[in-house]
């Protein structure tokens, strides 16, 4: 058997770990702890995951060894059989969300054959994407915003008035939010969810055409995974605010702190990527229970075949 087709057959087992993940956060929904959240979410998916048969390595985790217990980066999952997995992961993104009840937090994880992902460090990263459909060289990391929103259009075949821009909402994105409304472009505000912030460009039904803004460089890779499974357009460079984040990097292998990075490069290989809902968002429903139930919606790509499944499941409680 092939290691992409090993790949591809891992999908059922890593979506059940991401449901697992997903219902242990959602016992926290509204209750103001996200870190205790954020705990259930890494316990029930590392449990899972170390069940399956695979040689996984940690690339995007909770952070460097001495900062996370669990699931940090360079962990070793999976029983050791099996395909040599590299894995990206938020096993809850928005932690603020959840604690507050708000929409779009998701346990999130990306598998990929050995290499097939970028090493981010635990450190900013500036970001712009879009989904398929577009001629290369349509989005530039280093344009305006508003260049951006105009070049955009033009490809679409509409007017700028008609393009959406997901924006995270930060003090530092209000030039961002300047931009597009100059020329006349829409502006979509998210407090947190980077993930699905940048997905939501990907034309998966949310309204939004393109995502830009500084992000966790972490969830950037996350995203990119994302893209790939569906053939969107992606470019990120890292963004280091004082030394340690600078020696970060170059521990994880980045030799070019200021290279303008694109979607082949931050998600190389065949990867699968995988979301299940916590809270209800654009992207899938949240986790629902009943008196005897518990339901989940999951979305599933896979840039083998550039398929795109959301899966409901519903399980005995």
């Amino acid at each position: 058997m092939s290691d992409s087709r090993a790949l591809s057959q891992l999908a059922y087992d890593i979506v059940r770990a991401a449901e697992n993940a997903a219902i242990a956060a959602s016992g926290w929904i509204g209750r103001g702890e996200k870190e205790s959240a954020d705990q259930a979410a890494v316990d029930a998916l590392r449990t899972a995951m170390n069940a399956m048969d695979m040689k996984g390595r940690i690339v995007i985790g909770e952070g460097e060894r001495d900062e996370a217990p669990m699931l940090y980066i360079g962990e070793e999952v999976g029983t050791g059989e099996g395909p040599e997995i590299d894995i990206a992961l938020d096993p809850l993104e928005g932690t603020s969300l959840t604690a507050k009840g708000m929409p779009n937090a998701l346990a999130v994880v990306s598998l990929s054959l050995r290499g097939g992902l970028l090493h981010a460090p635990d450190t900013y990263m500036d970001k712009i994407a879009i989904g398929p459909g577009y001629p290369e060289g349509v989005i530039d990391l280093d344009a305006s915003p508003a260049d951006n929103v105009v070049n955009l259009a033009k490809a679409k075949g509409v007017d700028p008035s008609e393009i959406t821009v997901c924006v995270l909402e930060r003090p530092r994105h209000d030039y961002i939010v300047d931009g597009v409304k100059s020329v006349g472009g829409r502006v979509r505000m998210i407090p947190d969810g980077d993930v699905a912030g940048a997905m939501g460009a990907a034309g998966l039904g949310t309204g939004v055409d393109m995502y830009i803004g500084r992000g966790g460089a972490p969830e950037g890779v996350l995203a990119a995974s994302a893209l790939r499974c569906i053939g969107g357009q992606m470019q990120a460079r890292l963004h280091f605010r004082n030394d340690d984040e600078r020696a970060r990097a170059t521990r994880v292998g980045v030799t070019d702190l200021d290279k303008k990075y694109d979607l082949a490069e931050l998600a190389a290989e065949h990867c699968l990527f995988i979301a299940t809902g916590v809270t209800d968002g654009d992207l899938v429903t949240g986790v629902t229970t009943g008196e005897d139930y518990v339901e989940t919606q999951t979305l599933l790509l896979d840039s083998a075949d550039l398929s795109i499944r959301r899966i409901t499941n519903r399980r005995p409680r």
